[in-house]
């Protein structure tokens, strides 16, 4: 097999193909919930105490002059943010699966028997 054939059949399996759709998409939601954050989040909860602390970005909070904990906080709340979110999602597509019944494939007609002389011998 080629270098070249080796190759194609290595990128086109369904797992690495799931991978890149999969990081694409990370990417888009990444866009998203980081405007949540910065666009909704922030300006609602935090803004009487950033008022207070006269800031207008979280990223602002800076503690001794160089520690950028606001950096932290916002990271910190991106990520809440992200797995609340994706456990919804989850719980989501959980959720809509119908369980399938299982079928109970038909006791062999050997058993059937079996079963019934174990009973009368039993019984003896």
């Amino acid at each position: 097999m080629g270098f070249v054939s080796e190759f194609k059949q290595f990128a086109m399996r369904g797992n690495v193909m799931d991978l890149a759709i999969g990081v694409i998409i990370g990417a888009a939601f990444e866009k998203i919930i980081s405007s949540l954050i910065g666009d909704v989040i922030t300006p609602l909860l935090l803004q009487p105490a950033m008022e207070a602390a006269h800031l207008k970005n979280l990223e602002e909070l800076i503690m001794f002059g160089s520690v950028k904990y606001g950096v932290f906080l916002a990271a910190s709340i991106n990520f809440l943010i992200v797995a609340l979110v994706l456990f919804i999602v989850v719980k989501a597509i959980n959720s809509s699966k119908k369980a399938e019944p299982v079928s109970i494939p038909p006791t062999p007609p050997q058993e059937i028997l079996l079963t019934e002389i174990r009973d009368l011998l039993k019984n003896k």
